[in-house]
């Protein structure tokens, strides 16, 4: 496809949730499994933003006439959710994590936090309207295929989950309403469906970065917006995640080039690559002041406390310097939370390879997981420290170090079972072996090795002593 011949633009749009508390109130940013104890009904309609008029897209949810169930349990929700108390002072935590991104995006940072309301009346919160604010602008990040602007960096409230919906209503559970979102914006500077994928990776390393971010399916989506030449844009709404992106712009591409009656509206990502109509496109008329938030300067002194963070790329590439590991086990350890305990086993187990180290923390701990369906990573730093002691002591071999895991895992471990022989006794067996099946290759003889000790030895030590004998 020639994107450049056919005058393609493209821009995204990430939504990261964050961890701790909520936006506004002191709930916990939790998707709770909990059984709902609270049930409320209602009707929402759309109000005239700051222009005076009301919202297109807002009409068009209106005319369904739909009415909306919230249900959620009393302990992971309060008034604010059901919008029957006012909103407390914004997150402090994820407001300066937000400052972080825009920080590390290269982008001009407000003088004054102002929450907006942005009218919204599909029922995905209970106001009628979501809470939003700008934290900066103007920013960029350089690309493979050249600088990509970043057009705005909010921070938000997460909607409602749906549960369900009919022809005459729709369910929402509230314990995700409220959790802090923030929202990135790009320029339409990106310029292949490739591309997209690529600035939507580094965007999601930049907030993953901060060490605020949640993590796991839903946690983090993307939105795209794409046009043509002589077409007008279109949204593209719920990528859950990257893989399907750049199928997705190309059927999009397509799509707008055979379309006859071109109008600008938003679509929903399908899981087969495909979208569909979700509504027209909303425009400023949805937006309008919050009265009940006080504005917040945003001074030198609060951006210095806040500090500077080191991006995810700079850490792996300083851990692939320093200690001789692959990118991918770099990558593993830092987007698995275990670069700290990967530093501290490297400084304590000085005979034990970082390598080693790195690969048992993140591709044993997955293999195990695969293959035997065992949760591995509950296993403690404590733990784990145990084993890389018995490695670093003599006291099993590395071959054994994925057996060990599965039974500190099962809560079974005997370290009797892997005891490693002692030099003495390898090469007693050896020369004993060599000796009795005289001509053999060594290549036989370390197999017969390995099968006599199972696993209680370590094959380059064994080696070593091996060819003493041939």
């Amino acid at each position: 496809m020639d994107y450049n011949k056919l005058g393609f633009k493209c821009g995204i749009e990430i939504h990261q949730q964050l961890e701790g508390k909520k936006l506004f109130c002191d709930c916990f940013t939790l998707n709770s499994s909990e059984k709902t104890d609270v049930k409320v009904i209602r009707r929402l309609r759309a109000v005239a933003g700051e222009t005076g008029e009301v919202d297109v897209a807002a009409k068009h949810e209106m005319k369904k006439g739909k009415q909306f169930i919230y249900v959620s349990d009393s302990n992971d929700t309060c008034l604010v959710e059901y919008d029957e108390e006012p909103p407390k002072p914004i997150n402090k935590r994820a407001l300066d994590v937000a400052l972080q991104v825009a920080l590390l995006l290269n982008a001009n940072i407000v003088d004054e936090i102002q929450v907006m309301r942005k009218t919204v009346v599909d029922g995905s919160n209970t106001s009628g309207f979501q809470r939003t604010t700008l934290v900066a602008a103007d920013g960029y990040i350089e690309t493979s295929l050249g600088k990509v602007r970043i057009a705005n960096i909010c921070l938000e409230e997460e909607a409602a989950q749906k549960l369900k919906e009919d022809s005459e209503s729709v369910t929402y559970r509230l314990d995700r309403l409220g959790i802090p979102l923030i929202e990135i914006g790009t320029e339409a500077d990106i310029k292949s469906a490739e591309h997209a994928k690529e600035v939507a990776a580094y965007l999601g390393m930049v907030l993953r970065s901060t060490g605020g971010c949640k993590r796991g399916i839903g946690t983090i989506r993307q939105d795209v917006n794409v046009s043509i030449k002589g077409h007008p844009r279109v949204e593209i709404k719920g990528f859950q995640d990257l893989k399907s992106m750049i199928k997705i712009i190309e059927n999009e591409t397509e799509r707008q080039i055979k379309e006859k009656k071109a109008e600008s509206h938003v679509r929903k990502a399908n899981s087969d690559g495909t979208t569909t109509f979700l509504r027209p496109m909303p425009g400023a008329a949805r937006m309008y002041p919050e009265t009940d938030c006080i504005p917040i300067e945003i001074t030198k002194n609060m951006l210095d406390k806040i500090g500077t963070v080191e991006l995810i790329s700079d850490k792996t590439e300083k851990l692939v310097e320093k200690h001789s590991i692959t990118q991918d086990l770099a990558k593993g350890l830092v987007k698995a939370n275990k670069l700290a305990m990967f530093e501290s086993f490297v400084g304590k187990f000085r005979k034990v390879k970082p390598a080693f180290i790195a690969s048992t923390l993140v591709s044993t701990v997955k293999e195990i997981k695969r293959k035997f369906s065992i949760d591995v990573e509950q296993l403690t730093e404590k733990e784990f420290e145990e084993i890389f002691s018995y490695l670093d002591n003599g006291k099993i071999s590395k071959d054994v170090v994925m057996d060990v895991l599965i039974d500190y895992a099962k809560g079974k471990f005997d370290l009797d079972k892997y005891a490693a022989a002692s030099d003495k006794d390898i090469e007693k067996e050896i020369k004993k072996i060599v000796e009795s099946k005289k001509g053999l290759s060594i290549g036989a003889y370390m197999g017969m090795v390995m099968a006599k000790f199972k696993g209680k030895i370590d094959g380059k030590k064994a080696m070593e002593i091996l060819k003493k004998y041939c």
